[in-house]
């Protein structure tokens, strides 16, 4: 076995989409000849905790941790919060805020913890992470963001010790969605578009999920960038015993629903075909798994579908995958921003699985759009697109009322987590030999 170091902020009992990429690549490395070893931060901020991720902990695994300072407690009393309130991504917010402290908090942010709040585990780890390499040698390293300083300890290793480096960008870093609301000056602008092309430029190799991410990361450094995108893991969805398809037309949306994510275009179909079908209204039911920003909910409220709304809070991962299984439709929303092509969201490849037809909100032209025509697991509308929207919808209805909501996809297998892992040790295979 080839022992490979992976540096990750996330690792359960952390609980999101974050942790998912590098827990399931690590249960199966040992597959492919390599021996992982996580360094992760021994007391993080997450914003969820699910213990149902530790069953997929390989047995035996060597998990490294050291304790990291963040500036959340800080933050925290700023906004009149409770030391145990969770810190959402993406500026996600279930209540609305003082705007004004909110603003000047996001200001700090992006001004003074560049890449971001992590910072200070950067120079702690490398020396801990040095004294540790000396007597457990490591073939490769790896490391995973966001947070992006997860890179920066990996790029003073790799200097100091030679060691082969691979870079995985679960999600853009100065081109990630919310990057223009970090309100940052000339100065802090610089300095994240320096450090990232560093990363970009230095690492042995860079791994990213979308075709179109590759794309935009060789407008900012030109060199090989290799795509594997997030997948299911048909451990996850094998039951012997499917959940029964829900009894109202239910449209699900799991995991987290951030004001970018509002998919207004549906909510305007759906008034517009309550209004025109009693039968539809009394079979309709909007299924919302996770965090809803208020804005969201404050547009849904807007739109009179308040009371068509089951608003579930945060569930593990092994009832998501049931809830996913028994939902008639799975709504898939790709952000309405600027980078909406390259976004791939790891619960989409869930959908897959799941079997489930899929209803997608994004561009048509995007790296979704594409795996959703490739696959046939569902439909797709553009933004704004009401009446594709309102048809997809009634397409959908009626194969309900007739009992065969259904989808038959297929060549879904390449997205399974084992097949990406795959693909991965052959990457860094090439690393080191």
């Amino acid at each position: 076995m080839k022992r490979v170091l992976i540096i990750s902020y996330y690792w359960p009992p952390s609980g999101g989409a974050g942790v998912q990429r590098w827990l399931k690549f690590v249960k199966y490395l040992r597959s492919f000849g390599w021996e992982p070893v996580v360094y992760t931060p021994e007391n993080p901020e997450f914003p969820e905790t699910d213990l149902s991720l530790a069953k997929d902990i390989p047995p035996g695994l060597e998990v490294i941790k050291q304790p990291i300072w963040e500036p959340y407690d800080t933050y925290k009393k700023l906004l009149g919060q409770k030391k145990e309130d969770k810190i959402n991504a993406a500026f996600l917010s279930e209540k609305k805020k003082n705007s004004m402290l909110e603003n000047f908090s996001v200001w700090v942010r992006g001004n003074f913890f560049i890449p971001d709040a992590r910072k200070f585990w950067i120079r702690p780890s490398v020396k801990f992470l040095l004294n540790y390499l000396e007597t457990n040698p490591v073939k490769a390293v790896i490391s995973t963001g966001p947070p992006h300083s997860m890179h920066l300890i990996a790029m003073a290793l790799a200097k100091k010790i030679k060691l082969p480096w691979l870079a995985d960008f679960r999600d853009p870093w100065t081109n990630i969605d919310f990057y223009k609301d970090l309100r940052l000056s000339a100065r802090a602008d610089a300095r994240h578009k320096k450090l990232e092309k560093q990363v970009l430029s230095r690492a042995d190799a860079v791994t990213v999920i979308s075709r179109s991410m590759a794309e935009d990361c060789r407008i900012l450094h030109e060199r090989r960038y290799e795509v594997i995108t997030n997948g299911y893991d048909p451990d996850d969805t094998a039951q012997s015993h499917p959940p029964e398809i829900d009894k109202k037309f239910s449209i699900a949306h799991i995991g987290t629903l951030v004001s970018t994510r509002n998919p207004e275009t549906l909510w305007i179909a759906l008034q517009e075909m309550l209004a025109s079908d009693p039968a539809f209204a009394r079979d309709l039911e909007i299924k919302l798994v996770g965090k809803v920003d208020y804005k969201v909910m404050e547009s849904i409220a807007h739109y009179g579908l308040k009371s068509f709304v089951n608003k579930i809070d945060y569930l593990p991962h092994d009832e998501v995958v049931k809830c996913q299984q028994q939902s008639a439709v799975l709504l898939l929303i790709i952000n309405n921003t600027p980078n909406a092509k390259m976004i791939l969201t790891g619960k989409f490849f869930e959908y897959l699985a799941a079997r489930r037809p899929i209803l997608c909100l994004g561009p048509p032209n995007g790296d979704a759009a594409a795996i959703l025509a490739e696959t046939q697991a569902g439909l797709l509308a553009g933004f704004g697109d009401v009446s594709v929207m309102k048809d997809h919808i009634r397409s959908l209805y009626n194969d309900f009322v007739c009992g065969s909501v259904s989808t038959k996809s297929k060549c879904i297998e390449q997205y399974s987590r084992k097949e990406l892992t795959g693909k991965l040790a052959t990457l860094l295979d090439g690393l080191v030999s």
